[in-house]
């Protein structure tokens, strides 16, 4: 469908016997079809990196209703795409749609650019642009709490994390990373085509080049003083890059020192073909693992409030249960570049491997094996040898999450200082969309014993593989609790926002002695005051990421399209 030109294309069918002789459609920027071939392509090559690394099926964000009163949320069986959704330079992920839209344009005329003036930019075209989107939307799927902007991290994290996924997606092409590798005498530094994205994109818009470089980073951005979304979500994949180049050089170390005697200095002319090869495949092996790194960490954020430096702390945790031996000190890279681009956690009095490490809390009732923990594991009743459909791990996840909750409410009503051990405040009753308290859930609850309100937002299964062959096993709950603040202290209506916290409880089902234990318990407390303050100060004056203003100029659609307002018009993806 192209509504800016009243047309209807036909769907491709991408199983016909004479497609599938020919391996697909041939390239053709004119051709809808293959634009719709292309969508889906990259697409699916995403959601497959993405499952890889999370050790499960990727499921989207489901269809929430709109008064929370105890209905199931509806399962999204498919993400749309549309390759000619409007006639604009952007592209976007909707929640509301579940769809992502691609627009389209003419190119402008500049002399930094290949891109004939007049000739039709189809960001449907653009692999970084599709793998960009497609990541808002598994990110939105798996961690729905990143959608509500509470600090300056949090849509910068969206934004960089996406561009994460589509510039290491650049390593997938080995070809690519074989020419470029030879270009650039081993250097990734100077491999400016793999640290590029959205090269045509970019030129269209009269940019000279790509929309985002890694290569040549602006200097002037730092991350005390930039609140700009995208420039502050640069910094993030910076940091990222850096630690994979620190990677790479450790990696190919010992080949450049056997090339060239030692001395490390390559002799002028072309590489010798097998080192390229040789090269190559470390470079390639290194991007991989990078990125795995990246996306499984997202099961080990904290459930709301995410910050680049509790981001760093996930990718460590993650990997220090995934990986024994860090041969290439991978850590370490992450950390040294986080260090050097200043997105270390701010509540840390000293910095190291250890120290980043999620802790488990040390509270009297939530340690390893708390009593309530079999219970919970046990009428779970999870199978991992089970492979189902997208739709039963849906509804098992669902049924999962009230199981969960039941025992909970049951566990806390009997000991309140079990809440206050997951980040949840006892006794907190629910609250209508409009701030109001829930007179009828206060009547419900009138009989029980400390009655205390929260949601179980997910509770998910993974199965991952590790180097070493093992599989391991965890369940992971993420549970939140909400609560109407006002923004200052003059308490005016209208200005009120839901404060939330909670926790994403990290746990093995068969743990050191057979029994499960909890392996983290990530917390953002909803009885924190300095971050209630932090956050306060951030919703009186959010700078750069005003929700209402960035793109669309109705606060209602805005609150419809939180992706689309990411972007203005010089940029390419939300």
């Amino acid at each position: 469908m192209d509504p800016a030109s009243t047309r209807f294309y036909p769907p491709v069918d991408l199983d016909h016997c004479h497609v599938l002789a020919q391996d697909g459609l041939d390239p053709s920027e004119g051709s809808p079809w293959f634009h719709q071939q292309m969508v889906y392509a990259v697409g699916m090559r995403t959601i497959e990196v993405f499952e890889e690394a999370l050790g499960r099926k990727a499921l989207w964000a489901p269809s929430v209703p709109t008064i929370h009163d105890g209905r199931n949320n509806a399962f999204v069986q498919q993400l749309r795409l549309f390759p000619h959704a409007m006639r604009m330079k952007n592209a976007f992920y909707s929640p509301d749609r579940r769809a992502i839209l691609f627009g389209y344009f003419p190119s402008e005329a500049s002399e930094d650019t290949s891109t004939p003036a007049g000739t039709m930019v189809f960001s449907c075209l653009s692999g970084d642009i599709i793998a960009h989107e497609m990541t808002h939307a598994l990110l939105d799927g798996a961690a729905r709490g990143f959608r509500e902007a509470s600090n300056p991290d949090v849509l910068a994290f969206h934004e960089g994390f996406a561009d994460i996924v589509a510039l290491f997606q650049h390593f997938g092409y080995r070809d690519l990373v074989r020419r470029e590798v030879a270009a650039a005498r081993g250097s990734m530094t100077a491999a400016g085509l793999l640290a590029g994205l959205a090269r045509q994109f970019g030129e269209g818009s009269s940019r000279g080049g790509p929309v985002r470089d890694y290569v040549n980073f602006p200097s002037d951005i730092n991350y005390a003083q930039t609140s700009d979304v995208h420039d502050r979500g640069s910094l993030l994949v910076k940091a990222v890059y850096d630690a994979f180049l620190l990677i790479v050089e450790r990696r190919t170390g010992d080949l450049i020192r056997l090339a060239t005697g030692g001395s490390g200095i390559l002799k002028p002319g072309a590489l010798h073909p097998e080192l390229v090869e040789r090269l190559t495949d470390e470079t390639c092996r290194a991007a991989r693992h990078v990125l795995r790194m990246c996306i499984r960490a997202i099961d080990y954020c904290p459930p709301v409030d995410v910050t680049f430096g509790s981001y760093l702390r996930a990718i460590i945790s993650a990997d220090l249960e995934q990986v024994d031996e860090d041969r290439f000190a991978y850590r370490m890279a992450f950390l040294e570049s986080f260090r050097h681009t200043g997105l270390l956690p701010r509540n840390l009095r000293t910095v190291s491997i250890e120290t980043l490490r999620w802790r488990l809390p040390t509270g009297r009732r939530l340690h390893k094996t708390p009593k309530w923990l079999m219970n919970i594991v046990d009428e779970l009743a999870i199978d991992w040898r089970d492979d189902l459909s997208r739709r039963a791990i849906f509804d098992r996840s669902e049924k999962r999450r009230k199981t969960v909750h039941h025992l909970l409410k049951k566990r806390i009503s009997e000991d309140p200082g079990i809440a206050a051990d997951l980040g949840l405040k006892a006794k907190l009753g629910k609250f209508n969309d409009d701030f109001s308290a829930d007179v009828d859930w206060a009547e419900r609850n009138k009989d029980v014993p400390n009655a205390t309100n929260f949601e179980v937002v997910n509770v998910r299964a993974a199965r991952r593989v590790r180097p070493n062959g093992q599989v391991r096993e965890e369940i992971v709950i993420v549970i939140q609790q909400r609560q109407p603040k006002f923004v200052d202290a003059l308490r005016q209506k209208g200005r009120q926002f839901w404060f939330r916290g909670g926790v994403t409880l990290i746990i093995d089902p068969r743990g050191g002695g057979g029994e499960p234990e909890i392996r983290f318990a990530i917390t953002r407390s909803i009885k924190d005051k300095s971050r209630l303050a932090r956050e306060q100060a951030f919703r009186a004056n959010p700078g750069d990421v005003s929700l209402a203003s960035m793109y669309l100029a109705d606060p209602a659609l805005a609150k419809l399209e939180p992706f689309a307002m990411l972007h203005r018009h010089e940029d390419f993806a939300a």
